[in-house]
């Protein structure tokens, strides 16, 4: 977590952070495995390959600035194009779904479970329901998730990226559910939460930004892009994190100068091969079985890496 958050935990009343900023961790049992779990709101995802469960690599032991942040990229990037081509695939099956004239109990199910989980308060299968929906299941740009995941975890060597793979300093709220931070106000209950795999921390990092009151704007500039039939940009959405700090407009500046410095507006362009997959080739990406055919960006290597 950085120093500006750590300082905004000492200055404002937990109770703001009941309701603002990065503080939301999901269902522990998000994006497991569907043939273990039989979790009807990823139904039409197959199971995670075994990579996106290891831990994250030790950072610290990179003395070259250039080099550690180019082996940080090189690992991050296949998790992001891991959990944003699952959300293609549940967005796809969502724009299905709302072509039909009827559907399914297992369907309504499937619309009931994504609502609870986007926070869409809307009449199962209405067209309020699949607008919402279609505007919170959406992919955030690599360069936006590179850029915040260096500056929380300190380019993946700050305690709760090495102890708990958590990249963006996300808080829990139940007793255990995490690590207490050691400048925690007495009296506070929250900890930062502790994901299984780094995986887990940028798919909760992506639906807190999907769903939390706070990033409405960020939604916003996302969806006026797709309107508008342009990609939106991590530098656009940087736009919508005035509440993910206590520095606002600072912060932002912040994040836009990273991906500048970093030229990661790079994998923003590289994602959008992926953006333009066929539901077969997204399902290939899904479910490859070497984390390098996502680092390639390769459909073709996908699909072979994951055959067999």
């Amino acid at each position: 977590m950085s120093s500006g958050i750590r300082a905004f935990l000492l200055i404002f009343p937990m109770v703001v952070f009941g309701f603002w900023g990065a503080l939301h961790t999901p269902d522990p049992d998000l994006d497991r495995d569907t043939a273990e779990t039989e979790d009807v709101a990823l139904a039409t995802l197959p199971p995670l390959p075994s990579w996106s469960k290891t831990d994250l690599p030790d950072f610290s032991n990179y003395r070259d600035t250039t080099e550690k942040k180019a082996a940080f990229f090189s690992f991050l990037y296949p998790r992001i194009v891991l959990a944003n081509a699952r959300i293609l695939i549940e967005r796809e099956y969502l724009q299905s779904l709302s072509s039909k004239d009827e559907l399914s109990q297992s369907e309504l199910t499937w619309l009931k479970k994504h609502a609870e989980r986007l926070r869409v308060d809307e009449e199962p299968g209405s067209a309020d329901m699949f607008r919402r929906l279609g505007n919170r299941l959406d992919v955030i740009p690599p360069s936006l998730i590179m850029a915040q995941a260096a500056n929380e975890s300190a380019w993946g060597t700050s305690r709760f990226a090495r102890r708990g793979n958590n990249l963006f300093g996300q808080w829990c709220f139940s007793k255990g559910c995490g690590l207490v931070p050691q400048s925690r106000v007495e009296g506070a209950s929250h900890e930062v939460a502790d994901f299984d795999s780094p995986y887990l921390s940028v798919r909760s990092y992506i639906q807190n930004l999907n769903r939390h009151p706070a990033y409405q704007k960020l939604r916003d500039v996302r969806l006026n892009a797709r309107n508008s039939g342009d990609n939106a940009t991590g530098s656009s959405l940087a736009a919508g994190l005035l509440d993910y700090s206590e520095r606002g407009e600072e912060y932002v500046k912040e994040i836009r100068s990273m991906i500048r410095y970093n030229n990661l507006s790079y994998y923003d362009e590289k994602f959008l091969s992926v953006r333009d997959s066929s539901q077969q080739e997204l399902l290939a990406l899904a479910s490859a079985r070497e984390e390098e055919a996502l680092l390639r960006g390769s459909k073709a290597d996908a699909t072979n890496d994951s055959e067999g």
